[in-house]
């Protein structure tokens, strides 16, 4: 069987134009900015309209731009940074958090997490519900396992459901010393549930990030938090601020 030897295979025209459309982004246009139109795009590069949907849907599958009906194509705001190698621990809702609380409730959860609990598989946890958004689109959406063990002071008298009572939940788990977090990410497709949370279609691809919070020697709280691939990236370290842009104006961060 022959082999295809790659780099004598020709770039495609419509990637070899994402490339230079990316240079324009960054050296030309502002986050929230809107494009020109396809006929005046494809004008200005010398390239059929077809060629430039392909290389615009490929950017916006990258998550550099955001198509919106009725208001256009537009430059996406950064990627969202996802801290997977900080040493700064912290519990779920501490100062600092960008996280918003939506709701609490206390059922059985899903087999795998009540083993990682050590908790019985039938035995009712709180089910903290948050999310987080950036630049008013959503970008992660998280489900807060906490054993009632986490938090035996907890009162259902001040704040029954809703968003109050996943904010109670989450001070009682304060009043524990955190000791430790350990942290998995691994690619996966959104489900349902989630991609309605992240105004994505189901089966687009999410980074899962799920940490283990341990404190008085066991697991105290377990997080999974679901981010939307085109809107985050990985950082490590305790600042993970490094960004770098291809455009010759603009510098790195």
């Amino acid at each position: 069987m022959g082999t295809t030897q790659l780099e004598t295979v020709p770039e495609p025209k419509y990637w070899h134009l994402k490339t230079v459309l990316t240079e324009a982004l960054d050296s030309e246009f502002s986050v929230g900015e809107i494009l020109p139109n396809e006929r005046e795009l494809a004008a200005r590069f010398g390239v059929a309209r077809a060629t430039l949907r392909q290389a615009l849907e490929q950017l916006e599958l990258e998550g550099r731009l955001q198509r919106r009906r009725g208001v256009g194509t537009t430059v996406a705001p950064p990627r969202v940074g996802v801290a997977v190698g900080t040493q700064q621990h912290a519990w779920p809702g501490a100062a600092g958090d960008d996280w918003q609380a939506v709701d609490c409730a206390q059922s059985a959860p899903p087999a795998a997490v009540a083993d990682a609990l050590e908790t019985g598989r039938d035995e009712p946890v709180h089910t903290v519900r948050r999310t987080r958004t950036s630049h008013g689109r959503p970008v992660a959406a998280e489900l807060l396992y906490i054993p009632e063990a986490s938090v035996p002071e907890l009162s259902g008298i001040d704040a029954p459901s809703g968003p109050a009572r996943a904010r109670a939940v989450l001070r009682e788990l304060h009043r524990l010393e955190l000791e430790a977090e350990e942290r998995s990410v691994e690619l996966g497709s959104a489900r349902a549930d989630d991609a309605k949370e992240l105004d994505r279609l189901p089966g687009a691809p999410v980074l899962v990030v799920t940490t283990r919070f341990v404190a008085e020697g066991r697991t105290a709280a377990l997080s999974v938090a679901t981010y939307r691939a085109d809107t985050c990236r990985l950082t490590f370290g305790d600042s993970g601020n490094v960004e770098i842009h291809h455009g010759p104006e603009r510098q790195a961060s």
